[in-house]
């Protein structure tokens, strides 16, 4: 068991605000995101200056850390702009900045104040590049994610207690060195390394042999369907069920990829972490399968990557994520009368049966909608345009603003195993 004085922390994707709140709600410890430049993410909605100042005080008052991605792998030109933003994240008390750069590491070091994380990015895979890191200044190495147990109690052990260690514990992985990929750039155009990666691991790719050359011994057959073979797709990360083993190894932070990801994503992942490592802490068993439970949201098959030595990280025959579950509304207001006021994700009707998402005890209870009433007073059969608030009776049901309500999906076929 950890040690009571270290507390684990779960840290949140966060890619706008209404995912900062969803994740706040459903217990996240600190949530990281990007602002409008010099982050990994440049598809996300991202923070402009006002965004982040409003985001972290909101967080602050939730008594919830925000650590803040500054972590492209940066040319000159990357430069204009960069210390004075730093020197405002700074200046608003953001708790901490996520780097690869040593360039831009130094201005976090020598002009700010600011806690300095080093990102996935370093590749930090040693306790001698670990140890350089701690050197230059930063409090929190976020390690490369193709490291094994031992190797991550190995640095933990060379760089001290001080030393924070945080590590991916769910979500998608890449099929480069912890996402040092120049795929998308050279197909596209869209740089990977400055945020703009088009996924081009994820596409379908066919194989065709030259007929000049011998094979080469060590080829492998591949099957393809219609739209070619998916070689180079990884799955999803999923330790879950190793928490414990991460923590001897030294984590302290456990972090979910995915600031693209829905507030569908980031509520159901964050609650069954925060469920887990509570779990742990506490010495209780789970009362619900926690593999089953993240498959109710967006995900590839799951993997624990190179942690445990899986020799099954890729998927070859899909790269489309699945589900079990659709996010069907989100709850506005706290229960009141024996009604809820929502607002609509996917369309519902009378007599589908919804599950609550909470972090409450209703957690994955299920009910029936037995009236539906729009903002007009007026009764429904169903409710199908979009993001539309109605009222649904719940009785005794007393949901919390912010909690969520899905549906699992009629074509959902039995989880798999991890």
């Amino acid at each position: 068991m950890i040690d009571s004085v270290k507390k684990l922390e779960l840290l949140a994707p966060v890619g706008d605000f209404e995912r900062l709140v969803t994740a706040i709600h459903f217990g996240a410890d600190a949530v990281y995101f990007g602002g409008k430049h010099f982050g990994l993410r440049a598809f996300a909605h991202n923070f402009d200056l006002e965004e982040i100042k409003q985001a972290v005080t909101y967080a602050h008052a939730h008594n919830v850390k925000v650590y803040i991605t500054v972590n492209i792998i940066a040319h000159n030109p990357d430069f204009v702009g960069l210390l004075d933003y730093l020197k405002y994240l700074d200046e608003i008390k953001v708790d901490g900045v996520i780097v690869s750069d040593l360039g831009v590491a130094n201005l976090v070091s020598n002009h700010t104040k600011l806690e300095l994380h080093v990102s996935t990015q370093a590749n930090i895979t040693n306790s001698e590049a670990a140890k350089v890191w701690v050197k230059f200044g930063a409090k929190r190495l976020v390690l490369a994610r193709e490291l094994t147990i031992s190797e991550i109690k190995d640095i933990k052990q060379a760089v001290g207690e001080d030393i924070e260690i945080e590590c991916f514990c769910h979500g998608a992985m890449c099929i480069s060195y912890s996402g040092r990929c120049l795929l998308s750039n050279y197909f596209t155009g869209r740089d990977s390394n400055k945020g703009a990666c088009a996924q081009a691991c994820r596409w379908s790719y066919t194989l065709h042999s030259n007929f000049d050359q011998k094979p080469v011994e060590g080829y492998f057959p591949i099957e393809e369907d219609g739209r070619g073979t998916y070689i180079l797709n990884s799955k999803d990360m999923c330790l879950i069920n190793h928490i414990e083993q991460l923590v001897e190894a030294g984590v302290t932070s456990f972090k979910i990829e995915g600031r693209m990801k829905t507030p569908y994503y980031v509520a159901t992942t964050v609650n069954a972490y925060r469920r887990a490592i509570d779990n742990y802490l506490t010495n209780k068993e789970p009362t619900f399968n926690y593999v089953e439970e993240l498959e109710k949201t967006s995900h590839r098959l799951f993997t624990t990557g190179f942690y445990f030595n899986d020799e099954f990280k890729t998927n070859p025959n899909e790269a489309a994520p699945i589900q079990s579950h659709d996010f069907i509304a989100v709850v506005l207001e706290d229960s009141q009368d024996g009604y809820t006021y929502i607002e609509m994700r996917n369309k519902f009707k009378l007599n589908d049966v919804l599950e609550i998402l909470s972090p409450s005890e209703l957690f994955n209870n299920l009910f029936v909608v037995k009236e539906i009433v729009n903002e007009e007073r007026q009764n429904l059969e169903m409710v199908n345009k979009a993001q539309q608030r109605v009222y649904i009776k719940t009785d005794k049901i007393l949901l919390k603003k912010y909690d969520i309500l899905r549906r699992k999906r009629s074509d959902h076929h039995d989880s798999q195993e991890q």
